[in-house]
């Protein structure tokens, strides 16, 4: 049986992540293994990740990782990072996500036509300083411009810029999006325009847009650019005292 070329690629970037011989089954389930360096989640912490019908979970200790493949092993993949679930088998502290890993290819990819001029700015230029404090600190954070590697996609308003998208790159050719409004320039289509544009030029040095998402309104944005959610990812601290 054939599988997505696509989710494949997804599934390759994540194993690197893992740290640790770790591979999503072809035959689904779920693979844990111990990986203190794991990307999948914070330090110290344990990170699930599923893609299509399967999954790979990284613990910080081998003790964590045996309580983990134990708590596991009745729950169906699918419901592995939704953050109750997590909760009712494991003795959680503390949860990240969950969120939604969305790709896309260049096949798949659809354009956002732009009402407004589109500029780029180099990454941490200073004009992206007042679209950051207008958002934020949260919104600032969770949109992971100040981490991008790319150059900043923008929209101005006068001298203001009020939205901005770019990416930071990540292991196995990917492009991490990331996308920031000004909250009283939302509901104008302007996120769909600058990551239209971050999105192409990710595609255009061949790497794949990787759009990982909380709120139903940047996944709708992702989905309208052709992004596929192929997976789901949660990080959880657990309270090392509780585990068997």
């Amino acid at each position: 049986m054939s599988v997505d070329p696509l989710l494949l690629r997804a599934r390759g970037l994540w194993e690197m992540l893992a740290a640790a011989p770790a591979s999503f089954s072809l035959s689904g389930g779920v693979t844990v293994v111990a990986s203190p360096e794991s990307g999948l989640c914070p330090p110290s912490w344990a990170g699930i990740v599923v893609l299509g019908d399967a999954a790979i979970v990284t613990a910080p200790t081998g003790v964590a990782a045996r309580a983990l493949k134990c708590a596991m092993a009745k729950v169906p993949t699918n419901s592995l990072t939704e953050a109750d679930v997590a909760q009712a088998i494991l003795p959680v502290a503390e949860v990240l996500g969950p969120a939604t890993l969305g790709y896309v290819s260049l096949d798949d990819f659809r354009p956002a036509a732009a009402s407004a001029a589109i500029e780029d700015l180099t990454p941490g230029h200073q004009e992206l300083h007042g679209l950051l404090r207008s958002a934020g600190q949260k919104d600032a954070d969770e949109s992971g411009m100040e981490e991008i590697t790319s150059p900043a996609f923008i929209v101005r308003e006068g001298a203001d810029v009020i939205a901005a998208a770019g990416y930071q790159t990540w292991p196995a050719s990917t492009a991490h999006i990331s996308v920031l409004t000004s909250p009283r320039h939302r509901g104008r289509g302007l996120a769909r325009q600058v990551a239209s544009a971050a999105v192409a030029h990710a595609l255009a040095a061949d790497l794949m847009p990787q759009w990982r998402a909380r709120p139903v309104e940047s996944r709708r944005v992702a989905a309208a650019l052709g992004f596929r959610e192929l997976g789901t990812q949660l990080s959880v601290r657990l309270d090392q005292d509780k585990l068997a």
